[in-house]
This record gives structure tokens, sequence and C-alpha cells, in this order.
């Protein structure tokens, strides 16, 4: 990268993945489900035998679903789908929507968003982060930032013109392709682990859904409102008792944000991470 205010830098990074998709079922009664491992160094690659395990027993899972009633319950979402609530908070606090005013938190700067112990961090220096890099793509070196601390919105994600539009410093978020201008972005962004286990937290629901799958985008980042097309795995008396399927599930951010409650199994296995997740009280609309 070399810029017009005399910055001139390079960096390397390899990347290697794997992935597999199995099918399980017969005729029109066929499941599908995946599993990958994407790391930056080969060595650290997880096992392929163990990846095609956990695909195919997540698609034998997922056999002979049932429709269950409307209702409102806890969700739990899994590992891989609760990434997603560390991307939508990292749009909601993205500089350009906060200027244009078309952020549902554009007002919540040092407010409580999350419950106190929820923390949201991007870090371009983690070691082996597979979008780690030492400068932006307006030259300004990179450091870690805590967009979201004890539930606590703390940070935009600012490059350098969305900080002079907002009278703040750019904190080094600036992304661009070859094409385009800057524009703020997160790097390597993580929801971070909470106390409890997966294990104990469906344990603890009486009457719900952990969520596997989801489909259909329907998130308003205006008004905060989501609706998803969704797939899981019923939990009745704190144990899971057979998958589900052709539900939506549906909420505002807002609320789903402050009655949010992460477990302890992160893992970093892509860009964005979080651990299982569960949200109290979402409505989920069923058969």
């Amino acid at each position: 990268l070399v810029t017009s205010n005399g910055f001139s830098g390079a960096y390397r990074r390899t990347g290697y993945s794997i992935s597999a998709s199995a099918i399980a079922g017969e005729g029109t009664s066929m499941e599908r489900d995946y599993d990958y491992s994407s790391k930056v160094h080969f060595a650290d690659l997880e096992d392929a035998d163990g990846i095609g395990r956990r695909a195919g027993e997540r698609a034998v899972r997922a056999l002979n679903p049932r429709k269950m009633a409307s209702m409102k319950c806890p969700v739990i979402f899994e590992a891989r789908l609760a990434s997603s609530f560390a991307s939508l908070l990292a749009q909601a606090a993205n500089g350009s929507g906060v200027v244009r005013g078309t952020s549902f938190l554009k007002d919540m700067m040092n407010k409580q968003v999350f419950a106190k112990g929820v923390s949201i961090i991007d870090d371009p220096l983690l070691v082996r982060g597979l979008s780690s890099k030492p400068f932006d793509a307006e030259g300004l070196l990179c450091d870690r930032l805590n967009l979201v601390e004890d539930g606590v919105l703390s940070n935009w994600l600012l490059d350098g013109r969305t900080a002079a539009k907002l009278d703040l410093t750019s904190n080094a978020r600036a992304a661009r392709s070859t094409s385009g201008q800057p524009t703020p972005s997160s790097t390597n962004l993580w929801l971070a682990n909470g106390t409890v286990s997966a294990h104990e937290m469906i344990g603890s629901v009486s009457d719900g859904i952990m969520i596997t799958s989801m489909f259909s985008s329907g998130v308003n980042m205006v008004t905060g409102d989501y609706s998803r097309g969704a797939a899981g795995l019923r939990i009745e008396n704190g144990e899971i008792t057979h998958p589900v399927s052709e539900i939506t599930i549906a909420g505002n951010l807002k609320d789903m944000f402050s009655n949010l409650t992460p477990a302890n199994d992160l893992e970093m296995k892509s860009s964005t991470n979080a651990p299982t997740c569960m949200v109290e009280g979402m409505t989920v609309a069923g058969a």
C-alpha cells in the first residue's frame, strides 16, 4: 500500500482450509449439513476425519424433523450461528451507518447495550488470526479495539472519513478493495466467553429451541427488527428431544442484545467468532 501522505508498506499472509458437506437420509427425506476448518498455518488445520465426522453427525441429527407450535421462548444459537451477533453489532457500530443515521445504535455510545459481563473485541494483531494485519487501508497502524466492554458500547469502527464527520479520530479500521474507496470494517472480531458451558445452558431451558441453521436475511439495521427462517433442535426439560424445521425466529436486536447470554465454548474458526449464545424471550413462529 502506497498513499499520498507518504505511507508505504506491505505484508504477506498464507491461508488454508478444508471442508466437508454431508447428506443423510433417502428419497425426499434428506438433510444436509457441513463442517470446516480455516487457518493461516497449514499445521493448524483440524483433522479431516473429524471434519467429515461432525458434518455427518450434524446431517443425521436433523433427520425426520417435526413442526412446532408458535411460542415465545429461550432460543440457543450454536456457536457457528452465534457469530452473527458479533457481525450485527459491528454493522450497527460501523461509522458509515452512524454518520448517515441509519444504525439503530446511533445514539447508544457509552450506554448499556448488552448485559453486564458481555464483551466484543476486534483485534487486527491477533496471532495467526485470519484477518490480522499491521496497518489499515489508509496506512494507519492497527491495534486492539473493544467495541463492547461489560455490556457497554465503547467504540465505533472508524476510518479517516467517518472519524472526521463524527469529530473523532480514526481507530485504523479502514478497509478497501483495489477498485473502491476506504470504508470502516472489522478484522478479527469475536464475542468473548461467558461463564457457563453449552451443556449447562441447554440444561437450564425447560421449553425452548436450539438453532442449528438459518436462512433468508430479514434484519433491518435502521430499526433493529430481526426475522429469519431457521431449523434446529427442540429442548424440553433441559434435554434435546427432536429436530424441528419450517420455523421463523423474530425479535428486535436491542432486546436480543440485552437478553443475550454467552456460553464458554468460543473457538476461533473464522474472522468473526462467538461461543454458543442464548437469547431469552424470542418469538418462534411455527406451524
